[in-house]
């Protein structure tokens, strides 16, 4: 039998608020996780047309961080893309920030994550308009994730990108050396580096990281120091094939989570059972985590305000996406998405995203109407816990 975050919250929360503070923005996901679905939120009184069978639905709170939401959301974000594919092969490369960083992290998410969002699609379009591999505009999309598997702070940037880009000519380019192969990863690896410790000192100069925990001039040089000697991570995974497969494989990162309920297997002795990844071939195995600590670890994943953390770049930038995609689809002789074929798409996404779910659980034959509305009421007494009091703490 498994758990959920809002099981977690329920069961740790009060305890974890005692001893720590937590940002306006954890303890609004902390609230918004434990309202979704429940009659805090509201809903609608569903009613089958033919047995009269009655139950009850209530809105999901549709935060990012909420792990019973997200699914849904992952489909329909995934069902807009199929229109932005092109018919080659695409990359998917993954940049990570040394542990080092972490402390920064921690104190000025917004920055660090902004700038390592820029400095990679810096990077990238440095490569891509030197002639030497490409020499045209790419086309890729960045998702933040900022965990591992057991929830410790782990900040990566994954890049889906097309195996070529459009020239000033507006001619399709494929990569130099073969058709699947794009940049050198440790070339990317040095010159992200250098992008980000210039945007560091920039910002240290600037006074945009005050609360920075290496803000103390010989703190400040002994990190640069071990920024310097650690090996910043480019991995470069396999390529992928045609559309279908990058549309599957992208999904699988767009709307993730720091965790999801079916990893929580249950909550024993003041512990969480989570499952994590045990190597790189599939295996799995079980970690305990203290209560506590697995809200501590899960909260420090809550993104800063108005960060998005999906984002497009070069042929996809969203001021001038169609037009764009349009000359290249007509450079690769490919024709515009079919509307018979988006509308199959949309339909396949609503069968896996289980929208049509009105039959009826009871008679299985009847169609369950909405035929009240159900209030908002007001937050159970059992949580005063999270009342804005103890809501207090340094923001993340």
């Amino acid at each position: 039998m498994s758990a959920s975050l809002a099981e977690v919250f329920e069961a740790f929360g009060a305890e974890y608020l005692d001893a720590h503070g937590v940002s306006a923005p954890q303890a609004k996901v902390m609230s918004a996780v434990l309202n979704c679905r429940t009659p805090v939120l509201g809903g609608q009184v569903l009613e089958c047309d033919g047995c009269g069978h009655r139950e009850f639905a209530y809105h999901s709170c549709r935060d990012r961080h909420c792990p019973a939401c997200q699914a849904r959301a992952k489909e329909e974000w995934t069902r807009r893309r199929v229109a932005e594919l092109l018919p080659v092969p695409y990359a998917h490369l993954v940049f990570t920030l040394p542990h080092a960083l972490n402390g920064l992290a921690a104190a000025h998410g917004l920055w660090v994550y902004g700038a390592l969002m820029r400095t990679v699609a810096e990077t990238l379009g440095e490569f891509a308009a030197n002639p030497r591999w490409l020499g045209a505009e790419p086309a890729f999309t960045c998702v933040l994730h900022t965990w591992t598997q057991d929830l410790r702070r782990h900040v990566h940037l994954h890049v889906l990108i097309a195996c070529g880009g459009l020239d000033g000519a507006g001619e399709w380019v494929g990569p130099k050396r073969d058709g699947r192969f794009l940049f050198p990863v440790h070339a990317l690896s040095s010159v992200f580096r250098a992008k980000f410790l210039d945007a560091l000192d920039a910002a240290r100069d600037s006074s945009k990281i005050p609360r920075d925990p290496a803000a103390e001039a010989k703190g400040y040089a002994e990190r640069r120091r071990r920024l310097l000697k650690h090996k910043w991570v480019v991995y470069a995974k396999t390529p992928l094939g045609g559309p279908a497969e990058v549309l599957g494989y992208l999904s699988r990162y767009t709307h993730r989570t720091a965790v999801s309920n079916e990893r929580i297997l249950a909550i024993r002795e003041g512990q969480v059972l989570l499952r994590v990844r045990a190597d790189g071939k599939g295996g799995k195995k079980v970690v305990r985590i203290d209560g506590p600590d697995f809200i501590g670890r899960f909260l420090q994943h809550v993104l800063p305000p108005g960060l998005k953390r999906i984002r497009h770049y070069g042929l996809l930038s969203p001021a001038r996406k169609r037009q764009r995609l349009a000359a290249a689809r007509k450079a690769l002789d490919a024709p515009a998405p079919s509307p018979v074929a988006m509308e199959a798409a949309a339909e396949f996404m609503q069968r896996v995203a289980k929208i049509d779910i009105d039959k009826c659980p009871c008679c299985g034959q009847g169609r369950l109407r909405a035929v009240a509305v159900l209030l908002p009421e007001q937050p159970a007494t059992s949580r005063p816990w999270l009342a804005p009091p103890a809501c207090r703490g340094p923001p993340t």
